[in-house]
């Protein structure tokens, strides 16, 4: 990772923003005792003299304004001292870039200081998290942070892909293995040889296609389909899961000798309502993310941010993706005002998060339309809750009742929890009854 030099104004100024940076795993450079490399970044406080234009960021104490490098002129940023949480996820995001993950939370700091420390061991990894908590952004992080950052960093969804097709997919396979295979393919475990492979949603691949992945991370070789003869692979594996392991385990959907051999160091992430201090920074780095080639980036507003504050995100970060895109699209001035808020459902509940946070009145937001595959889903998520009731909760039958494999039906549950809705818990199909 890039490190910073910042000036001796900008270090007694914004020493909470410096000492946030290093946090996150910036290295703080001094010109006392080192020299800047190819790739690192100046601070320097509004008024001083600018050594490499590209690679400074200006640091003002007044005022709101954030405006990113362009044409080889330096990054600005400028913000009082009750501006501190969003202005700091601003500068983070200028001086990080896109692929850093933002953090202000101290579990979430906590969470980035022992990846850096695990991307630095050659070892399998294993997220643990709800849907949306940026387990693909941490396992980026690893890859980006080890010795195989400059090879290849391949993510695969393990849900989206055809199980039919699945093994050939990930280990290869040799012409006309199966009808339509017209030449050979490598596969991606192949493909990511000397780098990283990300199996997302690790929990839905078939049980006997768990036997091969445990077969690869044990010999380190793979055998495309239709070969006889083993391909020897230099990859790191991080999985990542948004059910509980352990419980997959119990329950005989997953193998247990897998889940010892993928979790050798395992991470877990949490909600975001549960690390309400990324919110402000978050919401700052997709700000710049989606503002485009504005000429001003719109700054949120206190009562803004105690809307975002108050809300309890059921959807994650995904969902606070989606409601600052629409911040964007109808603010037309400098600021995002609280009426730029909207939320994908209805408030139903506000509480205070931090002490810092002052309640304010819950603002009624549109309830979502309803369109035919609204309609649709809330009638199929009926089906199935009222299937499981019946089949006192046993997925198999569920499934065959259906006319759905097992697997559809797993998708189909991950999808309605991923809208608050976990129509696949014991509690909610028997409290149905």
């Amino acid at each position: 990772m890039r490190s910073i030099f910042p000036s001796a104004a900008v270090t007694s100024r914004k020493y909470a923003l410096v000492s946030s940076l290093r946090a996150q795993g910036f290295g703080v450079g001094s010109f006392e005792t080192a020299q800047p490399g190819a790739n690192d970044l100046f601070l320097v406080a509004d008024g001083e003299g600018i050594i490499a234009p590209a690679r400074t960021v200006v640091i003002g104490c007044e005022g709101r304004e954030v405006t990113p490098s362009r044409d080889g002129a330096p990054a600005r940023i400028s913000f009082a001292a009750e501006d501190t949480a969003v202005g700091n996820g601003f500068a983070r995001a200028l001086i990080g870039g896109p692929e850093m993950p933002t953090a202000a939370d101290p579990e979430s700091l906590a969470l980035l200081a022992l990846a850096e420390r695990v991307a630095a061991a050659d070892i399998t990894v294993l997220i643990n998290g709800p849907t949306g908590t940026g387990k693909e952004v941490l396992a980026r992080a690893i890859h980006n942070g080890s010795a195989r950052k400059d090879k290849p960093f391949i993510a695969i969804n393990c849900a989206a892909l055809p199980e039919s097709m699945l093994e050939a997919l990930l280990f290869g396979h040799q012409k006309g293995a199966f009808t339509g295979a017209s030449s050979g393919g490598d596969g991606f475990f192949r493909a990511a040889n000397g780098g990283t492979i990300l199996l997302d949603e690790i929990a839905e691949m078939p049980l006997q296609l768990q036997a091969k992945l445990l077969r690869v991370l044990q010999e380190r070789e793979v055998v495309p389909l239709g070969a006889s003869v083993p391909q020897p692979i230099d990859v790191r594996v991080i999985a990542c899961a948004n059910r509980d392991l352990h419980a997959e385990v119990a329950a005989g959907r997953f193998r247990a000798d897998l889940y010892y051999r993928l979790a050798v160091f395992p991470l877990a992430t949490k909600s975001l309502a549960e690390r309400p201090q990324d919110i402000p920074a978050l919401a700052a780095t997709l700000i710049l993310r989606h503002a485009g080639n504005r000429n001003v980036i719109p700054w949120p507003s206190h009562a803004a941010i105690e809307q975002l504050m108050l809300h309890d995100w059921p959807g994650n970060v995904r969902e606070l993706e989606n409601v600052i895109q629409r911040a964007l699209l109808f603010c037309g001035g400098d600021t995002i005002e609280a009426n730029h808020i909207v939320f994908d459902r209805p408030v139903t509940m506000t509480f205070q998060r931090t002490a810092s946070v002052t309640p304010i009145a819950p603002v009624a937001t549109p309830a979502e339309p309803e369109t035919l595959g609204n309609i649709v889903q809330m009638s199929e998520f009926a089906a199935i809750r009222e299937t499981l009731k019946a089949c006192n909760g046993s997925r198999i039958e569920t499934a065959k009742r259906l006319g759905i494999s097992e697997r559809t039906l797993r998708y189909r549950l991950a999808k309605a929890r991923e809208q608050g809705d976990d129509i696949g818990s014991v509690h909610n199909w028997a409290a149905s009854a």
